[in-house]
């Protein structure tokens, strides 16, 4: 299998090349989670899976809880289905909080506190209100709990992870939280096996080809978990090895296979590079960076992605409610690669209309 194939194959499976899907909680839904701490380009990795779709489509439905803003996986935000986020946390919470366990401690965090904490949030929320993080800090001060932002991130995002609270309706720019058993109606209780098997199946069918180290790195569990998942893939995945590592994908009627032509501005922390350890497909050959030789490493900010392949960075600024885009390429684009990028940019302007809203 050659990088050609890889990236025609990722393009395709993380639903940019082509989706046959029409609203944002679909895409949310088959891509499983989508990494979502710099928020407007989070709505942006939504909207560049879509056609026809704004940025205000896709704040609508994260308003209406179509698609909800939580920790999971890693101790991060990610946007989820509201049918996920339940066995999604019952999954992956455990590997997050001991990720945490140190920030707790250093912050003076116990049980006793994160359960004084809890029952707060509940009193506080309960009958369908929404609450920002101020708010709700607040009513902790006034029950004897003060702490500074670590801590107060600790305490939100326990609360999280033991889905007591998710993501509400925003109030102007501000983000509020709401009762997870309010806001999302009942679902599936899997048991551990089954939730590891869901998040596999998912993880290869809309990111393969991939490796059980790429799995790894993006679900935050163990190679343990990976292989148990693994081995209740469906008899159609295939694996293949390529440079010594073993490629995990469904096969598909991939058109023009050895030529994956697409171009965009990628979001930062967007799923096509965040998704995997291994960036290799998607980067240039050395030769081929005119400025210094050097391949990014961790392409996790705003890549210019052509054919599939990283070839600059991106910066965007907002003057006078008009978005411009600035383009540094890593060689010398040709006629051709000016006009892709000239279309990739005002699909990117045309997402967002006149401004970004840059809330974090």
């Amino acid at each position: 299998m050659t990088n050609n194939e890889i990236i025609a194959h990722r393009l395709y499976n993380q639903q940019i090349t082509e989706t046959k899907f029409t609203k944002p909680e679909e895409i949310v839904s088959c891509l499983v989670a989508v990494q979502a701490q710099e928020y407007a380009m989070s709505k942006w990795a939504i909207g560049l899976r879509l056609k026809g779709v704004k940025e205000a489509d896709v704040e609508q439905a994260i308003n209406e809880g179509r698609i909800l803003r939580t920790h999971v996986l890693r101790p991060t935000w990610h946007f989820v289905h509201p049918a996920d986020i339940r066995w999604l946390l019952a999954l992956t919470a455990p590997r997050v909080h001991a990720f945490n366990a140190y920030q707790y401690r250093k912050n003076g965090l116990d049980a006793a506190v994160f359960n004084k904490c809890n029952d707060i949030m509940v009193k506080n929320l309960e009958g369908g209100k929404s609450l920002t993080r101020a708010v709700l800090n607040t009513e902790f001060q006034q029950a004897g709990i003060v702490t500074d932002t670590v801590g107060l991130s600790c305490i939100m995002m326990q609360a999280e992870l033991d889905g007591i609270i998710c993501s509400g309706p925003r109030q102007g720019k501000q983000f509020t939280y709401a009762l997870i058993d309010e806001r999302v109606p009942p679902t599936p209780v899997f048991t551990q096996e089954e939730a590891l098997s869901q998040l596999v199946l998912r993880y290869f069918t809309s990111r393969g080809p991939a490796t059980i180290q790429d799995f790894v790195w993006w679900s935050g569990l163990t190679i343990k978990d990976a292989k148990i998942g693994i081995a209740n893939l469906p008899p159609y995945f295939v694996n293949i090895k390529v440079d010594r590592e073993e490629y995990i994908f469904a096969p598909g009627n991939i058109k023009e296979l050895e030529h994956p032509n697409h171009s965009f501005l990628m979001p930062d922390y967007d799923e096509y590079g965040i998704a995997y350890k291994n960036r290799d497909a998607i980067l240039l050959p050395k030769h081929k960076v005119a400025t210094s030789g050097e391949r990014p490493i961790f392409p996790f900010n705003r890549m210019v992605i052509i054919n599939g392949t990283i070839v600059g960075a991106w910066q965007r600024t907002v003057k006078n409610k008009e978005i411009n885009v600035e383009i540094a390429p890593f060689y010398t684009f040709n006629a051709q690669e000016n006009a892709t990028m000239e279309k990739s940019i005002n699909r990117f302007k045309t997402f967002f209309g006149e401004t970004i809203d840059d809330a974090e």
